[in-house]
């Protein structure tokens, strides 16, 4: 049985939690980074957001030791906002969006995360797994001025970073096997780091092809291929518009940038792109972060109905998006360290972050599934982990971003593989003889649709969806009856089985009105109606008997339910003071 997840603290616990959040803090800055350019903001915001969303949910969430910031899933949702109404509009998203997650928390619906089967958990975890191992494949590029995007590296380049990757995860194989002293990854993190800084000095301004990329060069890639893509985007809005002229409509291209006409650049026009880049671009250093609607960079929405209509659906599916990737990890965190955490108390805290994060100019965030292995697996335990780790980011912000930039790429995504085979859940292979088919498809499809689709929401949703229809599948054809005459002539029917929606037609079938006897007993010990289409199946078959002039008679059936059936007064019920209470159709258990 879970136990409540400790709050006391020990020496070691806080040097653990210490440590492990400073290797979280290294680990975060690439994963904020990352997801601010895919919603199309700058880094500075996705790493302050990462800030009061860890900090916040660290303090007022329902899980010690999970982590919270910035996210894939939530910026998967985000570009679409900013896309088309502009970045103004997205601080008033978060905040709406924390606003639904508290009165969530308040209506105590953190719950109703019980109802995820544990088909869909396998799968969504599998999924995850996959996608966040095919997410590293992007640190293995680097940009191409030819084509002005991100190609993979050259041989070189590649085989030096596949070298450190390997180092890395065999330091975090192998270290805790010598002591524990100090978290695997974060002395992982700084060797590697010392080593690929001895590489960089020892060939730079001689042969860049040695040189291993960093964070640094990432942000840099980033910022040249985005300049890229637009002037590229300026190109192919000129084409449509030549295109209507000439009476041609040409494909628009959707959020994520696919689908529109190709563009061709020239030479000359990426050079002038690449020439173009800010500086500030690529950087991550900033000041302490003001309130949104008192920063020029940004235009305050007007407060209109017409607003609201807009950011009201990004809010909802935000609000949806955060509280199922928290609450499933939240779950997944409790299994592993074999405690309980909240899950109201997560959904008011995730509120609250999302609340402070907009206000202050952020795109929102909710748990990280992979953070928060990193985490647990470093030994963090309680809620000083996540503060440490986001204090520690908001002090690389500040002062510390030359010295990450120098952080290589190559240890980060070490850390990362070394997470995916811990997330995996290789048991579930071995399972594919041992449970039913449904269970594996529901498995299969939660990991595929979170592969292709990279929305874990979405994934888990269709997943609990699909089990319940199984579900009623295989109970619809669970009901049956054991038939008897007694001794008065009357025909009893013993029920057994649930009576709800998917059954109601099979229950219905079990009897013959016109051929059964004046007096039939419909016996309902070993059944329970759970709902209004089980209800209505009792009318209907009463109004059939009823209408052919003989009586029927229902036993074992609770107060409540008696209540339900608006034609009682047409059917003969066996006394009440010889029914036992069964509470049938009501949240009573029998």
């Amino acid at each position: 049985m879970l136990q409540k997840a400790p709050s006391t603290y020990d020496a070691t616990q806080i040097k653990n939690d210490v440590l492990s959040g400073l290797t979280v803090a290294l680990a975060l800055v690439p994963e904020a980074i990352a997801f601010a350019f895919i919603a199309g903001v700058s880094p500075v915001i996705g790493l302050y957001s990462a800030f009061f969303i860890g900090l916040i949910t660290a303090i007022c969430g329902g899980r010690p030791g999970m982590i919270s910031g910035a996210t894939g899933a939530m910026a998967v949702v985000v570009i679409g906002l900013v896309s088309i109404h502009g970045v103004a509009y997205l601080f008033p998203t978060v905040i709406l969006c924390g606003i639904l997650q508290i009165l969530v928390g308040t209506a105590r619906l953190g719950k109703l995360i019980r109802m995820v089967p544990h088909p869909v958990m396998l799968g969504f975890v599998n999924g995850l797994a996959i996608v966040i191992f095919l997410a590293q494949f992007g640190s293995f590029k680097g940009f191409d001025a030819t084509t002005g995007g991100l190609a993979y590296l050259s041989s070189v380049p590649m085989a030096i970073m596949l070298s450190l990757v390997a180092l890395t995860m065999l330091i975090i194989w192998g270290l805790p096997k010598i002591t524990k002293a100090v978290p695997s990854s974060l002395a992982a993190i700084l060797l590697v780091t010392f080593i690929s800084i001895g590489i960089n000095s020892a060939y730079s301004g001689t042969d860049s092809s040695y040189s291993v990329a960093t964070v640094g060069d990432m942000l840099s890639n980033n910022a040249k291929a985005l300049a890229v893509k637009k002037v590229a985007d300026v190109e192919a809005a000129k084409l449509r518009t030549e295109a209507l002229v000439a009476g041609e409509i040409l494909p628009e291209a959707n959020s994520h940038g696919h689908g529109g006409p190709h563009v061709e650049l020239t030479q000359q026009q990426i050079d002038a792109a690449v020439a173009s880049v800010d500086p500030s671009a690529s950087s991550i250093s900033a000041g302490l972060p003001i309130p949104f609607f008192m920063n020029a960079a940004y235009t305050m929405p007007p407060v209109t109905w017409k607003t609201f209509t807009i950011i009201f659906p990004f809010a909802l599916i935000l609000c949806g998006v955060g509280l199922i990737e928290s609450l499933l990890t939240l779950t997944l965190i409790d299994e592993i360290t074999e405690t309980r955490g909240q899950g109201n108390r997560e959904c008011f805290g995730q509120g609250i972050a999302n609340i402070v994060c907009g206000l202050f100019g952020g795109m929102g965030g909710c748990a990280m599934i992979g953070q928060s292995l990193i985490n647990v697996n470093s030994g963090g335990r309680g809620r000083l982990s996540g503060i440490v780790a986001a204090v520690c980011l908001l002090l690389i912000v500040l002062f510390l971003s030359p010295w990450i930039k120098m952080i290589p790429m190559a240890a980060l995504v070490g850390v990362m593989f070394m997470v995916v085979i811990g997330t995996f859940e290789w048991a579930s292979l071995k399972m594919f003889r041992k449970i039913p088919l449904s269970d594996i498809l529901v498995m299969v499809l939660v990991a595929g649709y979170t592969v292709l689709m990279h929305d874990l929401a979405s994934a888990v949703i269709l997943g609990v969806i699909v089990s319940a229809l199984v579900f009623a599948w295989q109970h619809a054809t669970h009901i049956g009856s054991d038939v008897r005459i007694d001794e008065h002539g009357s025909k009893i029917h013993q029920v057994h089985g649930p009576l709800f929606f998917a059954s109601a037609q099979s229950f219905k079938d079990i009897f013959d009105p016109k051929n059964d006897p004046d007096d039939v007993v419909i016996d309902f010990y070993f059944s329970r109606v759970y709902d209004q289409s089980g209800l209505e199946a009792i009318n209907t078959l009463a109004e059939k008997y009823r209408s052919l002039g003989k009586r029927i008679h229902l036993t074992h059936l609770s107060p409540e339910c008696r209540d339900l059936l608006d034609r009682a007064d047409d059917l003969v019920v066996a006394n009440l003071s010889e029914d036992p209470q069964y509470h049938i159709a009501t949240d009573r258990l029998a």
